[in-house]
């Protein structure tokens, strides 16, 4: 095993370099893991653009990276199930289980948790776009040799879409609306599908996602860049039982509590711009709307990891370019043109 690692470092807004840095010695109870593939999210695009995501903000370096799988090179104490060679995908939240939110079994708002390539602490929490990083053994969930390691780092953003799915409440013969077809919004909508939901509406501003959406089976999409009649008309139509706003945007979580039906959900997962936003909070009393947050994910993780070995959603069809990890600036550059790319997966060379 090489003793240096290379790591994607963001220093400051697009400030994004690739960083060598001597391994240090393995600490008891961990594991280290060679880099095989990792997703860029759409938090690390934040990270990239503007120094920080929602409110939290980038003070010190930050390693990014939370979508990752790759090979056990190394165990320091007892790892139950694991051996050196295993290839795995990686959970990036490494969670207390003894604080009031771990034992109500939430423990995606653990008191004490460290999520890899996060800025919400201090100091931050490093992440795993480094040709080595360390995790414990409960992060790690093994996966076969024929699950290809780009697959298994898509495990971390289709768990935070099956959470929002379960946060949505029974969705079996219901309509559903997202707003956003990105990566999370497409795996929103397959997780739905899987779900039950019968009937998924895509919005979103640009042309080239909604094609991708229309291509991956939604009943309707519609391009709010031509105006919000369309929307207006087909939510009128449809009467839609819950909205997944995934956007990030001010106007998206508007759209999303206009366009459920009176009595109806909206579960936001998009990370909304950090501050105070205006929000149509009297619509949503005049309309009996339940508002629901949607933060990352508990146990969803090791579900995800199964949906994808057993090959159940198609996490593949997303990924449209791979660079490998000593070209993340070129990875993160492709990320950024939406009419160029759905999903850029930075891989081991």
């Amino acid at each position: 095993m090489n003793d240096m690692a290379l790591a994607a470092t963001l220093f400051g807004a697009e400030d994004l370099r690739m960083v060598e840095a001597p391994l240090g010695p393995l600490a008891p109870g961990m594991v280290r893991v060679r880099f095989g593939a990792g997703g860029i999210c759409g938090s690390d695009m934040h990270y990239f653009r503007h120094g920080r995501t929602g409110d939290f903000v980038v003070e010190t370096p930050l390693i990014l990276g939370h979508e990752i799988a790759g090979e056990v090179v190394e165990i320091v104490g007892p790892a139950s199930g694991l051996q050196v060679g295993d290839r795995v995908a990686v959970n990036p939240s490494r969670w207390c289980g003894h604080c009031a939110r771990c034992r109500e079994g939430r423990p995606n708002l653990c008191e004490n948790i460290y999520f890899m390539g996060s800025a919400s602490k201090k100091p931050h929490m490093q992440g795993g776009f480094a040709t080595y990083f360390d995790a414990i053994p409960a992060q790690c969930i093994k996966v076969p040799a024929d699950t290809p390691l780009v697959a298994a780092a898509l495990a971390e953003p289709l768990a935070v879409c099956l959470h929002a799915v379960h946060r949505a409440g029974p969705v079996e013969g219901r309509r559903g609306i997202v707003f956003g077809a990105g990566p999370i919004g497409l795996l929103t909508f397959m997780a739905a599908r899987l779900a039950g939901m019968s009937e998924i509406a895509i919005v979103d501003i640009a042309a080239a996602p909604l094609a991708f959406a229309q291509r991956l089976g939604a009943d309707h999409v519609i391009d709010l860049s031509r105006g919000e009649q369309e929307l207006r008309d087909l939510a009128a139509e449809r009467n839609f039982d819950v909205a997944f706003e995934v956007s990030g945007t001010a106007a998206g979580l508007s759209s999303a509590i206009f366009t459920v039906r009176r009595g109806g959900t909206v579960v936001q997962i998009g990370n909304l711009p950090g501050g105070q936003i205006p929000v149509p909070a009297n619509a949503v009393m005049a309309r009996e709307i339940d508002l629901k947050g949607s933060f990352r994910f508990g146990h969803e993780f090791e579900e995800a990891v199964h949906l994808i070995v057993d090959k159940k959603i198609d996490v593949m069809s997303l990924v449209t370019a791979e660079r490998p990890l000593s070209s993340a600036q070129e990875g993160f550059a492709l990320a950024l043109d939406r009419s160029r790319s759905v999903k850029v997966m930075l891989i081991a060379p």
